[in-house]
């Protein structure tokens, strides 16, 4: 498995670092939805890095933030 490989799977929320840029996700019907602004868990609230404003609903998932897609 490469390195471009484990950054695009899916882990579970309960193992995600904190103060680092991540993306988020949900689970859909298709699989696992990702948002689309990055976001960083600081003192256990997760926020927005481009508004640096608190998010309100809860990730399931993240992964490594891609910038540029």
């Amino acid at each position: 498995m490469s390195t471009h490989d484990i950054n695009e799977q899916w882990l579970p929320i309960q193992i995600a670092p904190d103060d680092c840029v991540l993306e988020l996700g949900r689970p859909y019907k298709t699989g696992i939805v990702p948002w689309t602004f990055p976001a960083r868990r600081t003192s256990g609230v997760w926020f927005n890095v481009w508004a640096d404003e608190p998010v309100l609903i809860s990730p399931s998932h993240w992964r490594i933030w891609r910038s540029g897609g």
